[in-house]
């Protein structure tokens, strides 16, 4: 009774199973035929997907002895599936890459525009909520910004922006790294149900809204928003990506909807990743603007400003493309 029971177990999980066999095989021919560069960014995606799963069948087969000829099968698969996702050549890796950042992120981010539209809004309340505090009560803008920040702009009419001029290589992979850590304590956050990235997003937003209040009541906000708008064009919507990717995380724990928690994390990661690797190079190009161009005084501010212009219109076209079939 126990061995039939068994038989039948073992039936059932390869009924189970067969239909992810003849997926990968189906992704394995086009791919061995005609190259991975064949292949869609969401196909590749399954395939190396696939592949984690047909591994892992191969495994439980060897334990639990299902027959000589399906590890065999199984066996085939993964060797196979292998040669295609790590021995394959560097044209066909980049080419993946390519299609990524071609389609696959534009794609991601239309498909979080909800989580992002919160994330803009939680900021932009923040920000004027905050520069209206500040620009009424000085007690208040003395809580969120230091002091001798204070004095610098109220007393010597001064910006701090030229402390990066002279330095401007260390300046501007420290921005990077500092930009990055935020945006993947952003999305880490996630897992607090949320809460992380929510205060992350809100005082961003609170130190944006005071520091403006402060310039524009000195006077200072022209040459301080020329500085903002080349690298922030690039930077805050990357921020607002990495904050939609943890809203995304903490959706699926908190309202899975019909999935199981654990299914809809997974789905959500996925996406969530997907804005990840998006806002990487985003943040990297911002930081070297905000490195190199944003400070220097022998750039005009209009030139500022309409550089900052040029490259948000360009996200938002890049952004707002859809793949045609």
């Amino acid at each position: 009774m126990n061995r039939f029971s068994a038989s039948m177990n073992i039936q059932r999980w390869i009924a189970r199973r067969e239909k992810s066999w003849q997926q990968l095989d189906t992704l394995l021919n086009r791919a061995e035929k005609q190259g991975l560069k064949s292949l869609e960014a969401t196909e590749i995606q399954m395939l190396a997907s696939l592949y984690r799963s047909v591994a892992a069948d191969l495994s439980r087969a060897r334990t639990h002895q299902v027959g000589q000829r399906l590890e065999q099968n199984l066996q085939m698969l993964a060797s196979r599936a292998y040669a295609q996702i790590y021995q394959g050549s560097r044209r066909q890796e980049w080419q993946a890459v390519k299609i990524f950042y071609r389609w696959g992120f534009p794609a991601a981010v239309q498909q979080s525009s909800g989580y992002i539209a919160l994330a803009v809004a939680l900021f932009g309340a923040a920000a004027i909520g905050s520069w209206w505090l500040a620009w009424r009560d000085p007690a208040f803008m003395g809580l969120i910004v230091p002091e001798s920040l204070i004095e610098q702009v109220r007393d010597r009419q001064e910006l701090w922006i030229g402390q990066i001029v002279g330095i401007e290589p260390f300046a501007s992979s420290n921005i990077m790294i500092n930009n990055i850590r935020v945006s993947f304590v952003a999305v880490a956050g996630g897992i607090t149900a949320g809460l992380l990235t929510l205060y992350l997003v809100l005082i961003n937003g609170v130190l944006l809204g005071s520091v403006g209040a402060l310039v524009g009541q000195n006077n200072l906000a022209y040459p301080f928003w020329a500085f903002v708008f080349p690298h922030g064009s690039l930077e805050l919507p990357a921020i607002f990506f990495a904050v939609a990717a943890g809203f995304l995380i903490a959706q699926a724990l908190l309202f899975p909807g019909s999935y199981r928690r654990i299914d809809a994390l997974k789905h959500n990661s996925q996406q969530a990743a997907q804005l990840v690797f998006g806002i990487v190079p985003l943040l990297t190009i911002a930081g070297i603007i905000e490195g190199f161009f944003s400070p220097n005084p022998a750039i005009p501010a209009v030139v500022k400003y309409a550089t900052g212009t040029v490259l948000f219109i360009g996200l938002v076209y890049y952004l707002s493309r859809t793949q045609k079939v």
